[in-house]
């Protein structure tokens, strides 16, 4: 008698397919970012294109943050060694800008770190999105412990979970990564950013950590090997239609539609993470027309 085949370890980043529009909406970011890879400036200058989407990335997450400014100031900023400043009161949210940059400039040292220990990373990405942000030192790359530990909230998402939730979950996030899946990478980016939000893991800058993180893994997982395309402006600029606006609001209702959970919201979520893909494509390909026109 034939011996009965052990169950297959079950794939929760492939089970999320099946749910209403992704598979459509990844199929399109798929085909957006095999676009710009295609561009010829990538063939000599690719590493122009990813500094340029990294400040641009970089930019599009601090906004996400609460510390919105121009791309050209930020620039201007950066090229004469100011501080940077952003229009507001709170003196931080120039020192949070001046993080994003820093925290995508440095993203590739982190790939090694990312594929065999994600925890490791994130714990390096949050030392360098909340440094000098006037927390304890021993504070920073240290997940919540106390229940009085405070949570920033920009997207208004509600109270965070406790820190025991927290360990547990990003315990189980770190075991996911690390097991095989045939999920696409934009499924996985998803997961992982919108994981990171729920949980707040750390209390500060935790938006800009979920962000550079989700690049981490789109990059990891060969969709954008290079760091080109900058998904991040995709989720500043994107609207409830998945087009281009002025607003960022379905970026903080999409994030509630995954804290809720249920279907709807996670399918929500993740449809719109592809599209915020799919712009951040776009917008390498605006990066790739411009060298192309500097240069003739």
């Amino acid at each position: 008698m034939t011996a009965p085949r052990a169950a297959r370890p079950a794939d929760p980043f492939a089970a999320l397919l099946d749910l209403p529009g992704v598979t459509a909406a990844v199929a399109e970011a798929r085909t957006a970012v095999d676009g710009l890879l295609g561009h010829r400036v990538l063939r000599r200058r690719s590493a122009e294109v990813t500094a340029e989407s990294a400040l641009r990335g970089a930019r599009a997450s601090a906004e996400l943050e609460g510390a919105g400014m121009e791309l050209e100031r930020l620039r201007g900023q950066l090229m004469h060694g100011q501080p940077v400043t952003v229009q507001s009161k709170d003196p931080r949210l120039g020192q949070l800008a001046a993080n994003a940059v820093r925290l995508h400039a440095d993203l590739g040292s982190l790939l090694p770190s990312w594929k065999g220990s994600p925890k490791q990373a994130l714990a390096r990405l949050h030392v360098l999105a909340a440094a000098d942000l006037g927390l304890d030192s021993d504070a920073l790359g240290r997940p919540r412990t106390a229940l009085t530990d405070p949570v920033d909230d920009p997207l208004e998402l509600g109270a965070a979970p406790q820190p025991i939730e927290v360990s547990a979950r990003l315990d189980g996030l770190a075991r996911l990564l690390l097991t095989p899946t045939t999920a696409p990478a934009v499924v996985v980016a998803a997961v992982v950013h919108g994981e990171l939000l729920a949980l707040r893991a750390f209390g500060s800058a935790d938006g800009l950590v979920a962000r550079a993180a989700a690049r981490l893994v789109l990059v990891d997982r060969g969709l954008d090997p290079k760091a080109v395309s900058a998904p991040e402006v995709g989720h500043a600029e994107i609207d409830a239609a998945g087009l281009r606006a002025s607003h960022t609001h379905a970026y903080a209702e999409a994030a509630r539609g995954y804290v809720g959970g249920g279907r709807d919201g996670v399918a929500g979520w993740v449809v719109h993470c592809a599209q915020a893909v799919a712009l951040g494509a776009r917008e390498g390909l605006a990066v790739c027309e411009a060298i192309l026109r500097e240069a003739s």
